[in-house]
């Protein structure tokens, strides 16, 4: 028997709740990592955005694929499935802070971070990671033992409510949209300080380098060059001096702003804009507008930025304005990628003998 971790959002906690709470279901992407899965391992269920543990499930089936909607009255992204039995649920009074000091200082991943910082929130980056059975029998212990006691941890239910997506109706299809309670919630001044840009170009930097150890050829704005070479050898000569592209000059203008483009041939294969000192939705909405201009290209688009910024970059995606775009919905296309991950990503062995998809499993999908 294995632990293994299964991700809720607020909404999706609700839909699991309203579903019978008898089927678990993941994106088509995590396909590879459920089939690792067997009957009688347990899922740990974990609240984002609460940072909460919410109960326990046991497999009872290998995984299968389905469509029909059980989540969602339609459009049901998560398809692959496995048959669940809840062992423990908990309302979400009861659901067990992460922070709490009785878990906080007892798990591996979490015991000796600070509890602002971002470093510990790798094994809670997608669901399906496996859990070690050090601290997965920890977890089902305190699972079990809250499950006992009904210790309450007090929630403010009209700032839940907020935490909860939309889902609205497309010609084509049922998406989830998000509205943000301001334009932009935090305020970042166009002249920040030497060290925060400094930063920024040298998350740039590592981008590209990551890229061109896969053997991508790069592209990089012409303003922004000067600073990011000096935090990156292009000892391959990666770096593009224009962009072998056809489109019009719109489009063009559009895409050579992009903080990075990593390039296959004549093709784009991922664009990154990097949020670090101005608003997120200036960045987004470039990626927007890319879509928009050319709604069938074919393009992994990501926006990096600070763990702090994770939940902002996510509501900004899923604003409807970025949701109704011809070409299909920002989300489907834009994931976040944090700088504590790319950071791991581009500490892996052989990283040249890696394809870029690796990237994804480094990535996070707007829910």
């Amino acid at each position: 028997m294995a632990y293994y971790l299964n991700l809720f959002s607020p909404e999706t906690y609700e839909a699991f709740i309203h579903s019978g709470m008898n089927i678990s279901g993941f994106r088509l992407r995590q396909q590879s990592a459920a089939s690792k899965i067997k009957p009688g391992d347990k899922l740990l269920c974990y609240m984002t955005k609460l940072s909460r543990w919410v109960g326990i499930l046991e497999i009872g089936s290998d995984w299968f694929q389905d469509d029909t909607p059980i989540f969602y009255e339609h459009d049901d992204p998560f398809i692959v499935r496995f048959h669940v039995k809840p062992v423990i649920w908990l309302q979400k009074e009861y659901a067990f802070p992460i922070r709490d000091n009785r878990v906080w200082d007892v798990l591996s991943f979490t015991r000796g971070h600070d509890k602002s910082s971002s470093k510990w929130t790798g094994k809670l980056r997608v669901s399906l990671n496996q859990i070690s059975d050090k601290d997965g029998q920890f977890i089902e212990k305190i699972i079990v033992d809250q499950n006992h006691n009904k210790e309450v941890f007090e929630i403010d239910e009209t700032q839940y409510n907020k935490l909860i997506t939309h889902r609205i109706q497309r010609l084509d299809k049922t998406i989830t949209v998000s509205v943000p309670q301001s334009s932009d919630q935090e305020t970042f001044s166009v002249s920040a300080d030497f060290s925060e840009l400094r930063e920024s170009f040298k998350i740039q930097a590592l981008i590209a380098n990551i890229g061109a150890k896969m053997g991508m050829k790069i592209w990089l704005p012409r303003s922004d060059r000067s600073r990011v070479l000096s935090e990156w050898a292009d000892s391959d000569s990666s770096l593009l001096d224009r962009l072998p592209l056809n489109y019009d000059d719109t489009t063009l203008k559009t895409i050579e702003q992009i903080d990075v483009l990593w390039l296959k041939g004549r093709a784009i294969a991922r664009a990154f804009e990097v949020e670090h000192t101005t608003s997120i939705y200036s960045g987004i909405l470039r990626m927007a507008d890319l879509l928009a201009l050319q709604p069938n290209i074919d393009i992994r688009l990501h926006i990096v930025a600070p763990e702090e910024r994770r939940d902002n970059v996510f509501e900004q995606i899923l604003r409807p304005v970025f949701s109704l775009l011809d070409g299909g919905p920002l989300s489907e296309s834009c994931t976040y990628i944090s700088y504590d991950s790319l950071r791991e990503l581009a500490k892996l062995k052989h990283i040249s003998h890696y394809v870029d998809s690796v990237l994804d499993e480094y990535a996070e999908i707007a829910e």
